[in-house]
């Protein structure tokens, strides 16, 4: 009996190291099986002060030299710089593990890469220069970043004024004035995912923090799918950049400083390309404090940016987008904007919820910015559909603006079943205000000065649809409810607006013969009584 429990205490160590050593054995096997390549097994420490995106880098290139498979970054902190993407490579971040933009200081992103002379200055320095990023890929296909983990920009840079530099661009206004000098690359951490021409794209449950200029920026990328996504940062959101095939859903995107989800055309593939069958859904965007999203307390911000943006840039336009079903928090609202003489056609926006709506709750316009080299076209837009939209809390300098080009009107626009509350204050000195044609500006509703119709303004449209429109204020506004300057095939079916004393309804000017029906303020205003 003693020499039995003499030599089970002597052989259990022998016996757990042999059972310690199958497992690592098999744990290795099966990070480059079924379970992935787990990141630690190349070197990574997820300790948080060691770099661990060399390691990140291997275990991809491992992956992608067995012909693909999942990298799997298990829970900690994954001090990175630049994570290089390849094909048929999905990169997922478990729940507890956050990868961890460097400190520009540790010189840990990639160079920014060689760029043609021609087309640049069209664009800022954020759209022209993609490997200096946290995680990029370029020319890839079945490409993901899924998982339950984070990524925090860390040190990420949010300012573009030496990326502007070094890719030329001279001004807003005057691209032609571009450098011509050689571009000098530069480590300069600025975005936290960035893809480019990349097809079969999946971005799906990870929560993006603090991520530099932009949290995403996918430009000239096909059939992609971003799901649940929690972004909480300081500029851009998700920057959906001459695209095609796209569907965004489900995503949470706070962003006081700059847009939530912002589609764009820009010239950053040295030609105009159309951004197209892009489908926006169940989305939430809002302008709070940096941070507050995730930690729950929404701090309110003055000026809360945050909405969602079609433009500015837009050398190739958009076509075939719908965006629906989706909540504005605290920030300023939807915005259509095509200034870089493209086309902005068959969209569709439904189901729309909006409080504390800061600048404007609708804000449509056509300019002649015309950051496009070599231009021939005018911007234009056509067959605009918006629908069902509920907005409280409207900023008094504008509810729904619309304003086309006098040569180039906005072409088929309906609105209904639209409620507008907004915070009122409006002056009599504010109805009598002018608002400046855009011309080659920066579209932003407050450089038009505040608006002189509380509910809706529109200027240079044919085929203007108005349907179930109710506008109202917290505090009486002494400016018309609605007033339209050049406007052609004017209808107007029930509409309702709250009027303080003394106060009309509407202003038009230079609307010939406008079909209004079943809104007594306006008909009997037009009848002098």
């Amino acid at each position: 009996m003693l020499r039995t429990m003499y030599s089970r205490r002597h052989h259990i160590p022998f016996f757990a190291v042999l059972l310690a050593s199958a497992c690592q054995m098999l744990g290795a096997a099966e990070s480059t099986g079924r379970n992935g390549y787990n990141v630690r097994d190349y070197g990574a420490t997820g300790d948080g002060k060691t770099l661990d995106s060399p390691a990140i880098n291997r275990a991809i290139e491992a992956a992608a030299k067995a012909g693909g498979g999942t990298v799997v970054v298990t829970a900690g902190t994954y001090l990175s710089g630049s994570i290089r993407m390849k094909s048929n490579i999905n990169l997922l971040i478990d729940a507890g593990a956050t990868i961890l933009g460097a400190p520009q200081k540790m010189n840990a992103y990639d160079e920014t890469e060689p760029v043609t002379v021609a087309g640049s200055g069209f664009q800022d320095g954020g759209h022209t220069y993609f490997h200096n990023s946290l995680i990029w890929g370029e020319n890839l296909k079945n490409v993901s970043i899924t998982g339950n983990g984070m990524i925090h920009g860390g040190g990420l840079e949010r300012n573009d004024d030496i990326l502007n530099k070094l890719c030329g661009h001279d001004s807003w206004d005057n691209p032609e004035k571009a450098s011509k000098e050689p571009f000098k690359p530069l480590r300069l951490g600025n975005k936290a995912i960035a893809l480019k021409l990349c097809s079969n794209v999946l971005l799906r449950d990870v929560t993006i923090v603090h991520g530099g200029h932009f949290a995403i920026l996918t430009t000239g990328c096909d059939n992609m799918t971003m799901d649940n996504l929690t972004i909480d940062t300081n500029r851009d959101g998700i920057d959906i950049d001459c695209c095609r095939n796209v569907t965004v859903s489900n995503c949470r995107v706070n962003s006081p400083g700059d847009d939530a989800i912002c589609p764009k055309s820009t010239y950053a593939l040295g030609r105009p390309v159309i951004t197209e069958n892009l489908t926006i859904t169940n989305c939430q965007v809002s302008g709070f404090k940096e941070g507050t999203l995730l930690d729950g307390t929404m701090v309110p911000v003055k000026n809360g940016n945050g909405r969602i943006k079609f433009g500015t840039e837009s050398s190739g336009g958009f076509r075939n987008c719908t965006v629906s079903n989706s909540t504005f928090r605290g920030c300023r609202g939807l915005a259509l904007e095509e200034v870089d003489g493209g086309i902005l056609e068959n969209i569709t926006i439904s189901n729309l919820s909006m409080m504390d709506a800061q600048t404007y709750a609708i804000y449509i316009v056509t300019g002649s910015r015309n950051r496009t080299p070599g231009l021939k076209t005018v911007s234009r837009m056509k067959n605009i559909l918006i629908s069902n939209v509920v907005a409280t809390g409207v900023d008094r300098v504008s509810g729904i603006q619309i304003a086309g080009l006098p040569e180039q009107p906005i072409e088929g626009l309906r609105l209904e079943n639209i409620r507008l509350i907004g915070n009122g204050g409006g002056t009599r000195e504010h109805a009598a205000n002018v608002p400046m044609e855009l011309g080659n500006g920066y579209p932003e509703p407050r450089q038009h000065n505040i608006m002189p119709a509380y509910g809706l303004f529109a200027r240079h449209v044919k085929g203007l649809e108005l349907a179930n429109i109710n506008v109202s204020f917290l505090k009486d506004d002494f400016r018309h409810a609605i007033q339209c300057v050049d406007v052609k095939g004017l209808e107007i079916d029930n509409f309702k607006a709250r009027l303080a004393e003394g106060v009309v309804a509407s202003k038009f000017e230079n609307v010939p013969d406008p079909v209004i029906r079943n809104s007594p303020q306006l008909q009997q205003q037009a009848a002098g009584l």
